[in-house]
């Protein structure tokens, strides 16, 4: 990514000086990387179910909540565990979504049907 140079004029007391600002150019360099570190890809829940979000890779692990219809969610990580059948196909793969957050990859359209992320530890 391109990052264009500018020059700022700064009055102070009648006083004009200009200087090319490599800091300025320099942080917006920095922004521009740290803003893409935090823009992960995100995944379509099927939008006609409202998902239960597990805190672990099955039914039987407590509920932490439910996706509202339309959700979109990122893949943090993925890891087997209960089978479940869903919208789109079965699988066992789960989905990190949030920290101690899973759901059914079944439920995410990731337009695969293995691992689009890494395996969880």
């Amino acid at each position: 990514m391109a990052v264009e140079e500018v020059e700022n004029t700064v009055r102070s007391g009648g006083e004009t000086a200009t200087t090319t600002t490599e800091a300025a150019t320099a942080t917006a360099t920095a922004t521009a990387a740290e803003v893409g570190t935090l823009a992960a890809k995100r995944y379509a829940v099927h939008p006609d179910y409202r998902v239960n979000v597990r805190s672990g890779p099955g039914t039987n692990y407590q509920l932490v909540r439910v996706l509202q219809y339309g959700a979109t969610v990122p893949i943090n990580c993925q890891k087997p565990g209960e089978r479940i059948t869903g919208p789109y196909g079965t699988t066992n793969l789960w989905d990190n979504i949030a920290n101690g957050e899973f759901i059914s990859d079944a439920y995410v359209y990731t337009g695969s049907s293995g691992y689009v992320a890494p395996h969880c530890a």
